[in-house]
């Protein structure tokens, strides 16, 4: 039977795959480190208070890179090149989400709407990580070698979602409510299709690596369209609204270490 667990249990079988996964993972990760260090450097005079919480998110992503690298070293792997069509973080700037990597690079304040933009971004996509790392932990929060990296990593997106609920409301009150909810529909619509595109392109991927027929192969790429479809009609409205957190001030404390034996 076909199911989640079962698929990724097949690609954590076989080193071919299983080293692929874990660097697009890490790769991602540590591009999200780096943008929010970036960030973090160029907060506006007037959000300063800002500046540790993004510190911290940055700090988290890079500690997450290391923890996949940490699985593939423990596996005697060594990382793999990314393909370009399995690059989520880089697939979202050039369709013009977030902030851009040429913005981030040059040594020049930022302005309280690229916050807010940098915030609707990251509330958007750590909705993903935030499911995707809980749909890990409910199959395999017990495994002997990925149990530990999950729960942490799983727990870490949460808090990094409801950072940006919190801050995003907190923005809203201030009177930037509209543009919030301008870019957080922008952004939305636009992660749907590349997770679309890099779920399609990942199982591709995978399924030459595991040799999957191509009726098997059909059937996921079936699914990845269906999920998409429902997203487009409906699901994206999950990833546009605001709640006030049970976590507060998730981030206001100093990145947990990740596992020493990951």
């Amino acid at each position: 039977m076909l199911s989640a667990k079962s698929l990724f249990q097949e690609i954590l079988d076989n080193d071919e795959s299983f080293a692929l996964f874990c660097s697009i993972a890490a790769s991602g990760e540590s591009q999200g480190g780096w943008e929010n260090a970036r960030i973090a450097a160029l907060v506006p005079e007037s959000q300063r208070a800002l500046t540790p919480k993004i510190t911290r998110h940055g700090a988290d992503e890079d500690k997450h890179g290391r923890i996949f690298n940490a699985l593939l070293k423990k596996r005697g792997l060594q990382p793999v090149p990314v393909p370009a069509d399995t690059d989520y973080t880089m697939l979202l700037e050039r369709n013009g989400i977030g902030l851009a990597h040429r913005r981030l690079e040059r040594d020049e304040p930022l302005t309280v709407q690229d916050i807010v933009t940098y915030l609707a971004h990251s509330r958007v996509t750590e909705q993903r990580a935030s499911e995707q790392m809980d749909l890990l932990r409910k199959h395999f929060a017990d495994h002997p070698d990925l149990g530990r990296a999950v729960r942490m990593i799983s727990d870490d997106e949460d808090s990094h979602l409801a950072y940006c609920h919190e801050e995003l409301l907190r923005f809203a009150y201030a009177g930037h409510g509209r543009a919030i909810q301008r870019t957080l529909r922008e952004c939305a619509l636009a992660e749907i299709r590349v997770y679309r595109d890099v779920s399609l392109a990942v199982m591709a991927h995978m399924g030459r690596i595991l040799n999957w027929s191509r009726p098997r192969a059909a059937t996921l790429a079936a699914g990845i369209h269906a999920v998409y479809a429902y997203e487009r009609l409906a699901g994206w409205r999950r990833m546009v609204s605001l709640r006030t957190p049970d976590r507060r001030n998730a981030l206001g404390g100093p990145a947990t270490q990740e596992p020493e034996a990951a």
